[in-house]
């Protein structure tokens, strides 16, 4: 059923809006929102649960046959005012479409290491910048990576400039989110093997390892302080990207989509 909402002081606009700015209160309510109609309709399109679903008078009149589609199916769905609608949108001009979304359960995906094959992962240690997370898993969606375990002091993967960066690749990407990152690669060398990414004092160049022999993890660090020396020393090897410029490091979204076209060609 179609509610109408007139009023910023609406409990539903105040709600989205506590979503777009608190990380802790995504996590609390188990949402978080997309904004737009590409994603809104890539959200669908990949059967995420739509909690909520809101849009604009302007927007019903531009993505009508979207929006139609997308309140079919989610029973909580609101038309607001054209002058409230920015209230609760992260972005300074919002296209008039806003769906809270449930996070995919694809965790199970990491369950199924032990019974197949030359499946490739990335580890993502203490990734900070929302940019680099965004960059990182559109890239990992494009190249067909199996799933991404992120340490849980990276930042929040499901924030709104993270989620507008993955150009929907959020939806898609099995994501597993851990405290106990060097646990987890241990545990994964078990049934596969583990490469941490360094600037320095690697084994190995990137180039030179195959990785289509089992299944892989690939560690990529912080921007400033790399992997940290525990992760380093949970993976079986370590990589480097060879340099022959002048520059000391990498970006660690560039970085991470060099590892990963190296283990999927």
């Amino acid at each position: 059923m179609e509610a109408i909402i007139n009023s910023k002081d609406n409990r539903m606009v105040k709600y989205a809006a506590k979503l777009q700015k608190s990380a802790s209160f995504r996590r609390e309510e188990n949402l978080f929102p997309v904004e737009g109609a590409r994603l809104c309709e890539d959200a669908l399109n990949s059967k995420a649960e739509i909690k909520y679903f809101f849009y604009s008078e302007t927007a019903d009149k531009k993505y009508h046959t979207i929006i139609k589609k997308i309140s079919e199916k989610c029973p909580n769905t609101y038309r607001v005012k054209e002058s409230v609608f920015p209230k609760m949108c992260d972005t300074v001009t919002p296209q008039g479409m806003l769906s809270l979304v449930s996070p995919l359960d694809k965790s199970r995906v990491f369950d199924t290491i032990k019974k197949y094959n030359k499946l490739k992962f990335l580890a993502l240690e203490c990734v900070q910048d929302p940019g680099n997370m965004g960059t990182i898993l559109r890239t990992a969606d494009a190249l067909g990576i199996d799933g991404i375990i992120i340490s849980s002091n990276s930042c929040d993967v499901f924030s709104p400039k993270v989620i507008r960066g993955t150009m929907g690749a959020v939806f898609r990407l099995p994501i597993f989110i851990t405290d106990d990152i060097c646990g987890y690669i241990k545990r994964f060398n078990e049934n596969g093997c583990s490469y941490a990414t360094v600037p320095l004092n690697a084994d190995k160049a990137v180039t030179e390892i195959d990785f289509k022999s089992g299944n892989v993890i690939a560690a990529i660090g912080n921007e400033g302080n790399g992997l940290t020396k525990e992760c380093i020393e949970a993976c079986s090897c370590k990589i480097t990207i060879p340099m022959t410029g002048n520059a000391e490091s990498l970006n660690a979204g560039i970085a991470a989509g060099i590892v990963m076209w190296e283990m999927v060609r």
